[in-house]
Parts: C-alpha cells; sequence; structure tokens
C-alpha cells in the first residue's frame, strides 16, 4: 500500500515536500510516478522516478525546475519536492506504483500503475 502526505495550505511562490511512503511493497523494485487531478479535469502524470539503476526521472513541462521527485530507499518512500507554488498546482497529488524498471510521464499518463495511495491536497493561494 501506499500513502500520500505532505499537502497543505501554502502562499504562492512557497515549498512543499510530499512524501510517498510504501508497506507491503519495497519501492527500490517498482518505478513511482506523481499524479494530480484537479476538479472537473483529467488525471495527470507530473513526475516520475524509474527503479532502474539509473533513477530516472522525467517531469512534465509546466513543472520543470520547480518540482523534484527522489527516492529514500532504506525509508521506502518516494519524496516529491514542490517549489515555487502557483495557484494552478492547487489539487489533490496522488502517489503510483509500477512494478517496471522504466517510467516516463507519457508513459504513466497511458498505462495502469499497480499500486495507488490516497491523495494529499495541495491549496496554493495567490
Amino acid at each position: 500500500q501506499l500513502q500520500a502526505s505532505g499537502g497543505g495550505s501554502v502562499q504562492a511562490g512557497g515549498s512543499l515536500r510530499l512524501s510517498c511512503a510504501a508497506s507491503g511493497i519495497t519501492l527500490d523494485n517498482y518505478s513511482i510516478g506523481w499524479f494530480r487531478q484537479a476538479p472537473g479535469k483529467e488525471r495527470e502524470g507530473v513526475a516520475c522516478i524509474s527503479s532502474s539503476g539509473a533513477s530516472l526521472t522525467d517531469y512534465t513541462d509546466s513543472v520543470k525546475g520547480r518540482f523534484t521527485i527522489s527516492s529514500d530507499n532504506a525509508r521506502n518512500t518516494v519524496y516529491l519536492q514542490i517549489n515555487s507554488l502557483k495557484p494552478e498546482d492547487t489539487t489533490v497529488y496522488y502517489c503510483a506504483a509500477e512494478f517496471t524498471p522504466y517510467l516516463s510521464v507519457p508513459l504513466m499518463n497511458r498505462r495502469e500503475m499497480g499500486y495507488w495511495g490516497k491523495g494529499t491536497l495541495v491549496t496554493v493561494s495567490s
């Protein structure tokens, strides 16, 4: 199971670190993606990290330079550092895991992910 946390309310320009903690699975065997979905909009993949040794990462264009995904295998946790938050980043963020060595943003938007965590809400005020 996955548990996302770390959301909250911040002002524009602020930062948050979201965490995705796993239990029952070992995350270093899985590629992890962070998604977000605003009301009335399609789910959007925003960042991912591959389980391959290179720890490849990928980001959707709108978050490049502001979001950083990382993993801590010792804690079985993946993080999403979000800086320079904008009001349009306001939504619920979800993490998901897939047993595959490689993941990219286009792939995570197309495939079914094996495990999903409950979301964590990020609210950015202007």
